[in-house]
């Protein structure tokens, strides 16, 4: 049988507890069995945010906003979306975004993504990069060496 989900229900899988960036939110992309692409919904409370501005690098990624009217910073600036909007990221700088939520409601936002299974997260307010693989996870890094430092 094919696996359904409700957007509108309330199964979480996590919820991140850090001041400016409380949401919840659950990867549906297991839970349907996809493996080409991801798919998450985040719903962010009152003047929380989605993440730290980023961008990724070999991701396509796509948002659709559900309910509520959240705050999207992208390279353009900053504009306030509404329910049924999508907006694409394609892959690298032009794609960069952070969603908000300046108003008094929640904001529930599904993202989707292409699903390499290598990728990197630029944060150009923070010089960080966070390196993704499929088999070990994220890490995040600050440091930027020379290509030969401790060769």
């Amino acid at each position: 049988m094919t696996a359904v989900f409700n957007v509108f229900g309330d199964e979480w899988d996590a919820e991140e507890s850090q001041p400016g960036y409380r949401r919840r939110g659950v990867a549906l992309g297991p839970r349907l069995g996809a493996t080409k692409l991801g798919a998450s919904l985040y719903e962010l409370p009152p003047g929380e945010k989605s993440f730290p501005y980023h961008y990724e690098l070999g991701c396509e990624e796509w948002a659709l906003v559900l309910t509520g009217r959240p705050t999207l910073r992208d390279p353009e600036g900053e504009r306030q979306l509404e329910a049924g909007d999508v907006v694409c990221f394609p892959d690298g700088p032009a794609g960069a975004h952070s969603f908000r939520n300046d108003t008094d409601e929640n904001v529930r936002v599904l993202f989707l993504s292409t699903k390499t299974p290598v990728a990197m997260v630029r944060f150009p307010d923070s010089a960080k990069s966070l390196a993704w693989t499929r088999d070990e996870g994220a890490e995040v890094y600050r440091e930027t060496l020379d290509y030969y430092d401790g060769e």
